[in-house]
């Protein structure tokens, strides 16, 4: 892991890539001056530890650059992965004294982190933060409740296929545009990490893959980038093209 505050790596807020969908979105110049002065970054390679679940949490972040997991490890050992953390999300839970969930880089990662007490006491100072924090909560639990009937219910290839058109549609509002076809992204995640994320076999997601680019719905162009050549095909394979629409 490496630590960044004063070194060219260091990026003004209304500099940064994720600024028009991070917690500080909507934060006007003032405040955003407020969080240059507790900011720091540090980077994590792909496979690096994050954060345990049940540690004291020292610090709060936004993903920069990269990926990482969320998961929980159950008595038997078992791994269940619970979320995907990409550019813009937020880890940890300002008001909790410890940490939810591990949190596993799997793409070289850069965090905009915030030690949580000084982050906290300018969350109560600073109404677009809270604002912008609790409207991101929901926004994460509607995702997680979809998810929950998409496990529940979905097929294999119409889990693999949401899961491609919500990081499409994360891509694209990225970089601030729309969903089109032709839209290219980067898999954030191996077809073991998404065996483990859809509750499937790493066979089972191979098949499909290979399934949907016979079938034309993507373009594999290298190890990891994807190309969707009709997004509306795409969508209308998750079996609930409204809901993948909105992702």
């Amino acid at each position: 892991m490496s630590l960044s505050r004063n070194s060219s790596e260091f990026t003004r807020c209304a500099d940064c890539n994720i600024r028009y969908r991070a917690v500080c979105s909507t934060c006007d110049s003032d405040e955003l001056s407020k969080l240059e002065d507790i900011k720091y970054y540090r980077t994590y390679d792909p496979g690096q530890p994050i954060m345990f679940e049940g540690d004291e949490m020292h610090f709060v972040a936004s993903v920069v650059t990269g990926a990482a997991t969320l998961s929980r490890t159950l008595p038997d050992g078992r791994v269940q992965m619970v979320g995907l953390m990409l550019p813009s999300d937020f880890i940890g839970s300002p008001g909790r004294n410890t940490v939810g969930f591990d949190v596993t880089a799997i793409q070289k990662v850069t965090l905009c982190c915030f030690r949580r007490k000084p982050f906290e006491a300018l969350v109560a100072v600073t109404p677009h933060i809270g604002q912008r924090l609790l409207e991101m909560t929901l926004d994460e639990l509607d995702v997680a409740r979809e998810w929950m009937m998409l496990l529940g219910r979905k097929t294999a290839r119409e889990k693999i296929t949401f899961l491609l058109a919500l990081i499409a549609r994360r891509t694209a509002d990225l970089h601030m545009k729309e969903v089109s076809d032709g839209l290219e992204f980067e898999m954030p995640m191996s077809r073991e990490a998404m065996s483990n994320y859809l509750g499937l076999t790493i066979e089972t997601v191979s098949r499909q893959m290979t399934a949907l680019r016979k079938d034309g719905l993507i373009t594999l162009t290298g190890t990891r980038s994807i190309k969707i050549p009709d997004m509306a095909r795409l969508k209308a394979e998750t079996g609930d093209e409204e809901i993948a629409g909105k992702f």
